[in-house]
């Protein structure tokens, strides 16, 4: 009876590290597949003019080894309704037509996944942007990364978030970042408006 005890606790730890082996293994499949169904929207010539900067911390997240928004978080609330851009103001807090070249590449409808995906459209429902997103834990950066119709890295950016409710999204940009005296606040509202089949 020693001896067969001796012999399961050998067998017992490799017969779960093959298990949990398996386990991962089946979970990158689903991840794989989820990624390539998400990068089918192509992007244009306007967003990737957009510029690009690093990532921060991430609460949203996906395939790329991160995992789902968890309730209660800043990413929970960015990723709870469509969001439409609704109107922007300036540094000194005057409302700047949505039209204005400093504003204009950031309008449109916005749907970020509890996967950590997102599609972007402007106002006419063509396709601006897709890729991932993601919100820092204190809720005061959000990131996306842009990418192409074969799932590549196009680019990143940050910006800083300004509010996130469940009745506004607003977020900081800068025309010269190392300027933080000239910005615009990019203003969201919730929307009804129908994400646009691709």
């Amino acid at each position: 009876m020693t001896e067969q005890r001796k012999l399961t606790k050998k067998i017992a730890p490799v017969i779960i590290a093959v298990a949990a082996a398996a386990l991962v293994g089946a979970c990158g499949d689903d991840d794989s597949s989820d990624s390539d169904a998400t990068s089918t929207t192509p992007m244009t010539a306007a967003t990737t003019t957009m510029g690009a900067t690093t990532s921060g911390s991430a609460t949203a997240t996906t395939s790329a080894g991160m995992t789902s928004v968890e309730p209660g978080t800043p990413a929970a609330t960015l990723s709870s309704t469509p969001w439409e851009t609704t109107s922007a103001e300036d540094a000194s807090g005057t409302e700047v037509a949505l039209d204005n070249d400093n504003v204009e590449n950031f309008v449109g409808y916005a749907y970020f996944e509890p996967d950590g995906t997102f599609t972007m459209y402007d106002l006419e429902d063509s396709p601006k942007m897709q890729g991932e997103w993601s919100v820092s834990p204190d809720g005061k950066t959000r990131t996306l990364i842009a990418m192409n119709d074969a799932g590549e890295e196009q680019y990143r950016r940050d910006v800083d978030i300004v509010t996130l409710t469940d009745q506004e999204f607003t977020y900081r940009v800068y025309p010269d970042p190392a300027d933080k005296t000239v910005y615009y606040d990019i203003v969201h509202t919730p929307t009804t408006h129908q994400k646009p089949a691709n």
